[in-house]
């Protein structure tokens, strides 16, 4: 029997937070040790997948299936290609790095590892998930400890922002499983598996489609957000703590981009033409929409959560375009807006430790007293706001490009988000790191070594990434092509 390596790199964080239930709540050494440990070995594991995952091939790989409820043909059934395998890699190096991100949380350590753990299994299962049924266990499995992790561990506002938070993606979710079982229903013969389902799909009258691709989309656009199902986003970030920001911004955003990769497009593909349009509008808004609103904010963690709002237009434009390129950059962007924008999260945390405000104008000249913080803010400022030779360039161009192809004027208009981001990126640069030292800051201490270790390696993927996309573009580029001809797009 084959090693079981995707349930491996989905349960390891699991088996991890089990055992943090059975230790003393004062050893919270140990806590921490086994939460990093889980969540390392998670990450060699995706990055051993990484290395053994055939980048030519277009079917699912390394598929792992048993039946779990044969009764009504649900499997628990894995699997990961093109589209996923970036996501997983991404989960697992995220769930890492904020992993040791956590060691400041200092209350209730042990329900906050369990909860931690639990989480991350959630998101990975839903990235590894080939069946309906089991997607949809996954994506639940997530809202219940960010709900608590978010309402115990937040701040001054933090229950208000976990019900929000909740309440939105649950009510998205209901009308996802109308859908769920309407396609269950209406397959011959029932099944939730995912790859048949693509197949059977385009035979559903187009109507039916459009019914059923509306119900998908509530549940995939509250968690993109995408406006006007934004409005939970920027309270959940600002009162959750830092390492639950970062997964946030860095993973819970991109299963509502990858509900529509593996689910609504490929099984719903008259619909998804027919929306292409709506689609096109809805990412124009969120681009220059969040911009807007970001450089408005004077909190930072706030100005941050907007950019993403903008930065995950992008990911609608490129899949509004049904071409190549605009999916290859609509994808590469999920992945990318989770490193850059995970490290800026991880950044805002660095200084709220130290200064316990996030209040921009109350910063200014901290380039002097922090210099190495200041070198890392400024290379992720400008990933996020798209400088050639950073990643954030690459993915957005691409899209930019499929976007063109298909609407031009909606294109061009979004261009103007790129403009109003580099704007307010800049003034954050200038209020945060230049002019004048405040006297309250000048003892302030610069990013130690452990905060370093955090954002280094992020650094490093958007600099590879910049410089040489192939390294993504590879693995994702094959799977791409195989759904835009699925769909019927252009092969542009």
């Amino acid at each position: 029997m084959p090693f079981p390596l995707l349930t491996s790199i989905v349960f390891l964080p699991l088996l991890g937070g089990l055992l943090i239930l059975f230790i003393p709540k004062e050893r919270t050494g140990l806590m921490k040790t086994i939460a990093t440990a889980a969540t390392g070995l998670a990450l060699v594991l995706a990055v051993a997948l990484l290395l053994k995952f055939d980048c030519g091939g277009t079917a699912m790989q390394f598929v792992e299936q048993l039946p779990w409820i044969p009764q009504i043909n649900i499997n628990y059934h894995l699997g990961v290609d093109g589209i996923s395998i970036g996501l997983v890699f991404l989960t697992a190096l995220l769930g890492f790095f904020a992993c040791i991100g956590s060691y400041g949380i200092k209350e209730r350590q042990k329900e906050y590892y369990f909860l931690y753990l639990l989480l991350n299994t959630g998101m990975l299962g839903t990235f590894l998930a080939l069946d309906l049924f089991l997607f949809y266990v996954f994506w639940e499995l997530v809202l219940v400890p960010m709900y608590f992790l978010i309402g115990i561990w937040g701040g001054p506002r933090k229950e208000y922002a976990a019900i929000k938070f909740f309440i939105y993606t649950l009510a998205g979710s209901v009308f996802m499983l109308l859908s769920i079982l309407a396609l269950y229903f209406t397959s011959n013969p029932h099944t939730f598996n995912m790859l048949e389902l693509a197949k059977s799909g385009s035979a559903l009258a187009k109507g039916f489609q459009i019914a059923l691709f509306i119900g998908f989309y509530l549940g995939f656009a509250i968690k993109v957000p995408v406006f006007p199902f934004h409005t939970w986003l920027p309270d959940a970030h600002v009162e959750a703590p830092t390492p639950i920001s970062v997964l946030l911004a860095g993973v819970l955003l991109k299963m509502g981009g990858y509900g529509f990769f593996r689910i609504s497009f490929p099984i719903l593909k008259d619909a998804a033409i027919y929306f292409a349009l709506p689609f096109a509008i809805l990412g124009l808004i969120n681009i220059v929409y969040g911009a807007f609103v970001a450089m408005a904010q004077t909190d930072f963690k706030k100005m941050v959560a907007y950019s993403s709002v903008s930065h995950m237009g992008f990911v609608m434009l490129g899949l509004a375009s049904m071409t190549v390129t605009g999916f290859n950059g609509a994808l590469m962007q999920m992945f990318n807006h989770g490193v850059i924008t995970g490290g800026m999260f991880l950044l805002v945390g660095v200084l709220y430790d130290r200064a316990h405000t996030r209040d921009l104008n109350k910063f200014g000249g901290l380039g002097a007293k922090m210099p190495v913080y200041a070198g890392i803010l400024t290379v992720f400022t400008l990933a996020s706001l798209g400088l050639p030779g950073l990643s954030g360039f690459v993915s957005e161009f691409m899209s930019l490009m499929g976007g063109f192809a298909a609407f031009r004027l909606i294109t061009v208009i979004s261009v103007l988000g790129i403009i109003i981001t580099a704007g307010y990126f800049l003034y954050m640069i200038q209020r945060v790191l230049l002019g004048p030292l405040n006297p309250a800051w000048s003892k302030i201490t610069d990013i130690n070594r452990r905060e370093i270790f955090t954002l280094a390696p992020l650094m490093i993927v958007i600099i590879a990434i910049g410089v040489y996309p192939l390294l993504i573009l590879n693995f994702q580029s094959p799977a791409i092509i195989n759904l835009i001809q699925h769909i019927g797009g252009a092969l542009f």
